[in-house]
């Protein structure tokens, strides 16, 4: 009988407390909905920038200008003296293609074939980010320092003012006047 005076107890708190409590609106927050960054640019050009290539034996340099049309294509054109193109490198999300113009020849390979023997990787997001001056190590200066059959190669961009949503000309180079030459043969 006790047993069923404290349940009538706890019954009639709880009906009672039901009674004076007002409802509150309590609205669950919608989570948040995280959209994929939307480039802020579709092409880019980099005309005048400087490239320095140092290894233990030699150091070179030469003024470059890159083109980029966003996770599409990307062209490096070299002209180290009175804006002659002497080589230039087309890439892809895919492949990499160099020509040598100087001696008539080209070499085409993927990046896998070309991380056989470079340390760290090189990747799409890489060449692009350095061709577009959006490296983290900032828009005026990229560093970068890889390992090539055991021989240490650091390339430095010295960067001129990126001209972004310009026209670029960023197609595919004739090579039915070059050589190909396997890549190994480069490396």
């Amino acid at each position: 009988m006790r047993l069923n005076k404290h349940i009538l107890l706890v019954l009639a708190a709880l009906v009672l407390v039901g009674c004076g409590a007002k409802k509150k609106v309590v609205s669950t927050p919608e989570p948040e909905v995280i959209e994929p960054a939307v480039p802020t640019w579709h092409t880019c050009l980099i005309q005048g920038a400087r490239a320095t290539i140092s290894t233990d034996s030699d150091r070179q340099s030469s003024a470059i200008t890159m083109q980029t049309v966003h996770d599409s294509m990307l062209v490096i054109s070299v002209m180290p003296m009175l804006g002659m193109e002497m080589l230039r490198i087309e890439a892809t999300p895919i492949e990499i293609t160099a020509i040598d113009k100087i001696h008539g020849q080209y070499a085409k390979a993927t990046y896998a074939q070309l991380n056989n023997k470079l340390t760290p990787a090189l990747n799409w997001d890489i060449l692009q980010q350095l061709c577009t001056a959006e490296l983290p190590t900032g828009d005026e200066r990229a560093r970068l320092v890889y390992m090539f059959n055991g021989e240490r190669i650091e390339l430095i961009v010295d960067y001129t003012p990126r001209k972004l949503d310009v026209p670029v000309r960023v197609g595919h180079q004739r090579l039915d006047k070059y050589t190909q030459v396997d890549i190994s043969r480069w490396l």
